[in-house]
């Protein structure tokens, strides 16, 4: 039994790296796109926050946890963690259709780079043009002095992404006002009956801070709140 262990093949492959001088063009265009690959790694983590849900469901939470007067709870490695899973959740359906359209076709050889590009852009493209407002598309479009586009397809990748982005970060700003709302009035009760009793010296925050936690608990805010944002990309 040994013996047939040892003398099976290795399922681990081997990767050779090699530095040479570029004998012709070929050489230098995959030397060029590998050093471009390397670059898009790089740049992962800020492609996956500028280009998903991921910053309106920072923000809201982060609102959420400054409403509540919890401070560090719960830690900014929970909050990051949750708002990883419910963005690979949201964009589970666009990221699929980009792999069966464009990344899948490539590997089977049937499409140039240049398509399969396009074509797993699309779903992410159209992912950004549902959430960005109209007002926040021109704005970037009326500063990159390009012409007007007639279609979607018209509109720059370099121009949707910040329009996106500022989208994201005005409605993440609503709903975290929605959520201040109750709080503060929970705040300004106890802040009113501590000032009535004649407790000044007393912070109101270390009164009020039981109750909303109490409130947001008997609610059951987190499922309102998971349930709120995920509907809110529909």
């Amino acid at each position: 039994m040994l013996s047939n262990v040892a003398g099976a093949e290795p399922l681990i492959p081997r990767v050779n790296l090699e530095l040479g001088t570029a004998e012709n063009p070929q050489d230098v265009s995959s030397t060029l796109q590998v050093i471009a690959l390397l670059t898009i790694l790089t740049i992962v983590p800020g492609i996956l926050v500028m280009t998903t849900s991921f910053v309106r469901i920072v923000v809201v939470i982060g609102f959420l946890r400054n409403a509540l007067a919890t401070q560090n709870v719960p830690p900014n490695q929970v909050i990051l963690g949750l708002a990883m899973f419910m963005t690979f959740y949201i964009m589970q359906p666009y990221w699929s259709a980009a792999n069966e359209q464009g990344i899948q076709p490539y590997l089977a050889g049937e499409i140039t780079q240049e398509e399969a590009l396009e074509r797993t852009v699309a779903p992410i493209r159209e992912f950004m043009f549902r959430q960005t407002r109209e007002s926040d598309l021109a704005l970037f479009v009326n500063l990159s002095d390009a012409e007007r586009p007639e279609t979607q397809e018209d509109v720059s990748t370099f121009v949707l992404i910040p329009a996106f982005m500022i989208s994201e970060l005005k409605t993440g700003f609503q709903i975290g006002f929605m959520i201040y709302v109750p709080f503060i009035v929970i705040d300004m009760i106890v802040a009113t009956t501590l000032m009535s009793m004649g407790m000044m010296m007393l912070p109101p925050v270390m009164i009020s801070m039981p109750f909303k936690i109490l409130l947001f608990v008997m609610i059951d805010g987190w499922h309102l709140l998971i349930n709120s944002l995920i509907v809110s990309f529909r």
